[in-house]
């Protein structure tokens, strides 16, 4: 395992200043210094101005969401790069797609995107480090290189990653204006009524347990899913494709539960209990109930991730296989993806 360097010298800040004209009174502050200062994206002049890193003459600018008034000059601090992290790690990688400007990568069900508490190292970034080395992206210290989105731990499949702040500016700004397509696919208890439809519901930490997400209503954050039903086995299990509009933490979880529809093998959000009817005069030795009551993680894979080059401009569009434990219990369950999914 490769260390990342702690020696680095000394760098100075970098300070840029700009005056606002009067064409451009009554813009966002956040949208105001992107557009002029150009090499950097709003996502990360708005995390600069939450950091207090922008001042003007009355000292830190503090919202980002504040209008620009004609006179007014701003200060941009940039900090010095810090060195990742997370260390460079031998990490083998399925890489679906690569070149110069972003890689995209089949992550397996297990694999941690990033490190946090309890998961130091042996993480999708800790690979990425060891595979792209330099040139993975790390925007002003942010200790997530390259990173512009994540799945669970234990969903599968597809997920993109930036090489340089042209990519990570791109790829972000298309996730934030829900341009990016990404399609899962998950087995469900039951059968969804209607077979198809949307789920809309806001999503924020539940007021009963701070460790899962919950629809809460008014407040916690837009989030949007599309599903529809590709088949199922009898009244007990489906196999449901959800298209995501938004991209909120454990969204597809936590929209299937809240219509009654928990994904098998999710404990967190009601996966594990008996679903169905007809399961309850369903004799022990049953192969079917032994194999969902033994699947070990959410069913969830994310089969599918189309975007658009950062550079070139071309619409780029990926698919996933099936991972070989969602594959051996749809055969089980003699399940199948339709002709040309």
């Amino acid at each position: 395992m490769t260390q990342p360097k702690s020696d680095l010298p000394a760098v100075s800040p970098d300070r840029r200043t700009v005056a606002v004209e009067t064409g451009e009174a009554g813009e966002r502050l956040d949208r105001f210094l992107a557009a002029r200062l150009g090499d950097l994206s709003r996502s990360r002049v708005k995390a600069l101005i939450e950091q207090g890193m922008v001042a003007e003459s009355e000292g830190p600018a503090t919202d980002p969401s504040q209008k620009v008034k004609p006179g007014q000059c701003f200060t941009v601090t940039l900090p010095p790069p810090e060195a990742a992290t997370p260390g460079a790690q031998d990490i083998p990688l399925t890489v679906v797609y690569e070149d110069d400007d972003l890689i995209v990568i089949d992550k397996p069900a297990g694999m941690v995107v990033h490190p946090a508490p309890g998961n130091p190292d042996s993480t999708l970034v800790n690979a990425l480090l060891g595979h792209c080395g330099d040139t993975l992206s790390g925007i002003g210290g942010v200790k997530r290189p390259g990173i512009v989105h994540r799945i669970d731990k234990d969903t599968s499949g597809l997920l993109v990653a930036a090489k340089n702040d042209l990519a990570h500016a791109s790829l972000t700004g298309q996730f934030a204006a829900h341009s990016i397509d990404r399609a899962y696919l998950a087995l469900v208890w039951g059968v969804p009524m209607p077979p198809a439809g949307e789920i809309a519901g806001n999503i924020g930490r539940s007021n009963r347990d701070r460790k899962k997400m919950a629809v809460v209503g008014t407040s916690g954050k837009h989030a949007l899913t599309r599903y529809r039903t590709l088949g199922r086995y009898g009244a007990l299990v489906s196999l449901v494709e959800c298209r995501l509009e938004t991209g909120r933490t454990h969204q597809i979880r936590v929209h299937m539960a809240s219509i009654g529809h928990p994904l098998v093998g999710d404990a967190p959000y009601g996966g594990r209990r008996n679903r169905s009817p007809a399961n309850k005069n369903t004799g022990s030795n049953d192969p079917v109930k032994a194999a969902l009551s033994g699947f070990t993680r959410q069913a969830l894979h994310a089969r599918e991730l189309g975007f658009q080059h950062p550079r070139t401009g071309k619409r780029m569009l990926f698919q996933s296989a099936l991972p070989a434990d969602m594959a051996e219990i749809l055969a089980l369950l003699g399940l199948s993806l339709p002709a040309g999914n």
